[in-house]
C-alpha cells in the first residue's frame, strides 16, 4: 500500500490500483479490470516504492504466478534483450503514478519494475533535518536527489541486472537499512519530478512522457490531501507551494518538456493518449522476441563433449542403478530408492571440484594434521524446480547448515520456450559456490536460464556447478556453449533428444507434481 509522505517535493495525491483476495474462493472473482478504468482511493505513504510487478495473485498462502519471463538472452547466453524504459516526468501532484500504473494495467505484459524518483532522495544531515521539520528544506531542487545512484541502478537493470533499491523514510528523513531487491523487467517504468533533469538518465530511457496537469488543479490536490491527511494549515500549505514547489517546477521540471517523446495533458485521464504509448510499447517489445530453444537443438551437432564436463565413472554399482532407474517396469519405491541413491552420488562427485586452501590442525594427541578447507565463503545450492527440487535432500546430508535457492522454469505450450515464473535465492548469494541442480538436462534451455539468472544476480560464471543426473549432449554443449567456466556434473550423457525434447534412451519422470506451498521469508528474495 501506497501512504503519503510529509515534507517531500513530490508529494501528489496519487492513486495506486491494489488486488488482494485473502483466500482461494476469492480467485474465482478476480475478473481481470479493463484497461485504462478509473482507479480506487489514494492511500497514505510513508517510504519510497520502487517494486517489481509479475503477474500474479495472492491469497493467504499461496502466490499464484500467472505469467513467466521469457528468454532475455540469445543462445550465447548474453543478453540481448535490454528492459524497455518508460521515463515519466511532471511536476508535484501531476498524476505520474496514476498513469504507471494505468499503462502497467492496459500493457498486460509479464514482469514490470515500478521504480520511483522518491527511493533517490539523499539522506539529510541535522540541520537539513530540522529545516525539512519546518517545511523549509526544498524536495523539488535538483540536489535533493541522488543522481549518480539512480543512473547506476537503472542502467543495471535496464541490462536485466538485479539491483537493490533504497527506501527511503519520509519520517525520519533517511533511508532504511534494509534496501529492497529488485530483478526480472521487461518493462521498467521510471516516474519522478525530475525524470528528465540528467543527461545521463535521458540516455537510458527508450520513451520519455511528460504528465502535463493544470497548476490549480494540482494545488488544490495538495491543498485536500495535506490539509485531510496532515492537519496542516493552508497558510502553511500555501507558503511552501510559493517559496519551493511552484519556482522548482518552472525552473526545473517545465523546461524539460522538451526533452518528452509525449505530452500527456490531464494525466490519467486521457485514455486516447494512454492507448497511443501502450500501442507503441507493444510494438517495440515485438521487434525484441527472440526464440532459444529452437535455436539449441539445431546448434552444437557432432561436437566433441566440452572440458568443462565430468561423468561420474560408471562403476558396476552406478551401471546397476541406471538400468534400475531407467526400466520401465520398476516400480515407484525402487525407482525414488536408487535415484535418490544415484543423487547422493552425484553430489559428492560435485563437491570434489569445489577449490579447496591447504590448513593444518592439531589433533586430540597434540600431534598435527595437514588437511583442506573449503577456499571460499560458503556453498549454497539451488534447484531448478520442479525435478530438481529432488536433489536438495542429497545435498543437504552431506553439506551441514546449507543455504537453498529455488528457480521455477516452465516451457510456454504456445511458444515452446522456456519462461521464468517464480526466483527465491539466499541473500548475498554472489559471494557463495553454488550447485545448480536439475534431474535432468535435455536441450538445456531451462539450465541455460538459470545460469542467466545467477549471472544476472553477480555470482561468477566459474562458481556454478551445473549438477544433474542424467545429460543429453545437446544440453551439455547449450551449456558449455553459452557459459565456458560453468562445471557441468552428471553421472550419464545420453545421445539424443525427440521431438517433444525427451532424452533418448532416457529415464522415468522425476519431480512432477509442482511445489505445494512457497513460504515467503526474510532470508531471502522473492519474486
Amino acid at each position: 500500500h501506497r501512504q503519503q509522505r510529509p515534507h517531500c517535493g513530490d508529494e501528489s495525491p496519487e492513486r495506486e490500483t491494489g488486488s488482494g483476495d485473502d483466500s482461494l474462493d476469492g480467485l474465482s472473482n478476480a475478473v481481470p479490470r479493463c484497461p485504462l478504468t478509473p482507479s480506487l482511493s489514494p492511500r497514505k505513504r510513508t517510504t519510497s516504492q520502487s517494486k517489481t510487478e509479475p503477474p500474479l495473485l495472492r491469497t493467504n498462502k499461496r502466490t499464484i504466478y500467472t505469467a513467466g519471463r521469457p528468454p532475455w538472452y540469445n543462445v550465447t547466453g548474453t543478453t540481448f534483450k535490454e528492459a524497455f524504459v518508460i521515463g515519466l516526468c511532471g511536476g508535484s501532484a501531476s498524476g505520474k503514478t496514476t498513469v504507471a500504473n494505468k499503462i502497467i494495467e492496459a500493457l498486460d505484459v509479464p514482469w514490470v519494475v515500478l521504480l520511483s524518483m522518491d527511493s533517490f532522495y539523499k539522506v539529510l544531515n541535522n540541520e537539513e533535518q530540522e529545516l525539512a521539520a519546518k517545511n523549509e528544506y526544498n524536495f523539488d531542487h535538483p540536489d535533493a536527489f541522488d543522481f549518480e545512484l539512480l543512473v547506476t541502478v537503472l542502467r543495471k537493470l535496464k541490462k536485466g541486472k538485479s539491483v537493490k533499491v533504497p527506501v527511503y523514510d519520509f519520517t525520519s528523513h533517511c533511508r532504511r537499512k534494509e534496501w529492497k531487491t529488485v530483478y526480472g523487467a521487461n518493462v521498467v517504468i521510471f516516474e519522478g519530478i525530475l525524470a528528465f533533469a540528467n543527461k545521463e538518465l535521458l540516455k537510458l530511457l527508450d520513451m520519455k512522457v511528460f504528465v502535463d496537469t493544470d497548476s490549480d488543479i494540482r494545488l488544490i490536490r495538495r491543498l485536500k490531501r495535506d490539509i485531510s491527511q496532515r492537519g496542516r494549515n493552508i497558510g502553511g500549505i500555501i507558503k511552501q507551494y510559493n517559496k519551493f514547489v511552484k519556482p522548482a517546477f518552472e525552473q526545473y521540471i517545465e523546461p524539460t518538456v522538451q526533452s518528452a517523446d509525449i505530452v500527456v495533458p490531464r494525466g490519467g485521464e486521457n485514455f486516447v493518449a494512454l492507448d497511443l504509448i501502450v500501442q507503441h510499447v507493444h510494438s517495440q517489445l515485438e521487434k525484441r522476441e527472440i526464440t532459444v530453444r529452437s535455436a539449441l537443438a539445431s546448434a552444437h551437432q557432432g561436437q566433441p563433449l566440452p572440458k568443462t564436463l565430468s561423468v561420474m565413472e560408471c562403476t558396476p554399482q552406478v551401471h546397476g542403478m541406471h538400468t534400475i532407474i531407467r526400466n520401465k517396469d520398476t516400480n515407484r519405491d525402487e525407482f525414488i530408492f536408487y535415484s535418490k541413491r544415484l543423487m547422493r552420488l552425484l553430489i559428492e562427485h560435485a563437491l570434489s571440484f569445489l577449490p579447496l586452501k591447504p590448513v593444518s590442525v592439531e589433533t586430540p594427541q597434540g600431534g598435527i594434521y595437514d588437511g583442506r578447507r573449503l577456499s571460499g565463503k560458503r556453498i549454497t545450492g539451488v534447484s531448478i524446480l520442479r525435478a530438481g527440487e529432488t536433489m536438495e535432500q542429497a545435498l543437504m546430508a552431506v553439506c551441514k547448515d546449507i543455504r537453498l535457492g529455488k528457480i521455477l522454469i516452465q516451457t510456454n505450450h504456445d511458444t515452446g520456450e522456456p519462461e521464468l515464473h517464480y526466483l527465491r535465492l539466499p541473500k548475498d548469494i554472489s559471494e557463495d559456490y553454488v550447485i545448480l541442480m536439475d534431474s535432468t538436462v535435455s536441450t538445456g534451455a531451462a539450465a541455460l536460464m538459470a545460469v542467466r539468472v545467477l549471472l544476472d544476480h553477480d555470482v561468477a560464471e566459474d562458481k556454478i556447478f551445473l549438477s544433474s543426473l542424467l545429460m543429453a549432449e545437446m544440453g551439455v554443449h547449450s551449456v558449455a556453449y553459452a557459459f565456458p567456466k560453468v562445471r557441468i556434473i552428471t553421472t550419464a550423457v545420453d545421445k539424443e533428444v525427440n521431438d517433444q525434447f525427451h532424452i533418448i534412451p532416457g529415464i522415468g519422470e522425476i519431480g512432477t507434481s509442482a511445489p505445494t506451498d512457497w513460504c515467503e521469508s526474510d532470508d531471502g528474495m522473492d519474486f
